[in-house]
């Protein structure tokens, strides 16, 4: 990457939570940014507000992981925007919790596909149109290494073979030295959570969630050039959880 001249990041699943902080942090580092989003317009547009207010150069795009389609019409469009990239972070995923007895083939599907082949997809469509020695990171979940809940068998699934994903990834990626990491995160203090918060952190050492403005200080320090040499990992920030 030439951190001499603009710099330009795509954010799939970049509207709220996580993926915003991702969003927000990327462009305050200087980033051209387009991200994805799925269903809250609202919530894409007072982001977009907040970027351009502070002079950033930003793209909302309304896209669904779920759909091959859609994934390549959004590379598209960042791409006519941006141009050539040299960051992406694909954040986009769903959470449905239910015990494997009652798991419906409909929400196993729609979280096989999110989750898994949407994350292998984005990379997929975006990797012809990414700089040499650009950065991919994918957002996976420290449940690839420790659940402790019931009802998250299909979760647990999704997010370990994101981890596993990226290894192969970055040797593909490798000889263009394009780095592949996965950043598995712990409970954080997002809308998915806002009712949980005082449980989650009661059992977690720190007896805190993260913030999602912690997580997007990973990615921040992944896609600078001094963490060049780290590829095909998965960085656990989860308060001690699976200590």
């Amino acid at each position: 990457m030439n951190e001499g001249t603009k710099k330009r990041a795509l954010v799939f699943g970049g509207s709220r939570g996580i993926g915003a902080a991702i969003v927000l942090r990327l462009a305050s580092d200087g980033y051209a940014v387009a991200f994805t989003y799925v269903s809250s317009d609202a919530k894409a547009n007072e982001l977009v507000g907040a970027i351009t207010a502070r002079g950033g150069d930003v793209l909302a795009i309304k896209a669904d992981s779920a759909d091959p389609a859609q994934i390549s019409a959004a590379v598209e469009q960042a791409v006519d925007h941006l141009g050539k990239i040299d960051v992406v972070v694909v954040n986009a995923g769903i959470l449905r919790l239910a015990t494997i007895d009652t798991v419906a083939l409909d929400e196993l599907d729609l979280m096989l596909n999110v989750n898994i082949r949407g994350v292998y997809l984005s990379i997929q469509a975006a990797v012809p149109h990414l700089n040499d020695a650009g950065r991919i990171i994918t957002i996976g979940s420290n449940v690839a290494i420790r659940s402790g809940f019931a009802g998250s068998s299909v979760y647990q699934l999704t997010k370990g073979a994101v981890a596993a994903m990226v290894k192969g990834i970055a040797l593909d990626l490798a000889p263009r030295r394009i780095t592949v990491n996965n950043v598995q995160p712990g409970p954080t203090e997002t809308d998915m959570n806002v009712e949980h918060i005082d449980m989650l952190s009661n059992i977690l050492p720190l007896k805190r969630v993260a913030k999602p403005e912690e997580i997007a200080g990973m990615i921040s320090y992944i896609v600078r050039s001094e963490a060049g040499f780290m590829t095909g990992s998965s960085l656990t920030i989860d308060g001690g959880y699976t200590l």
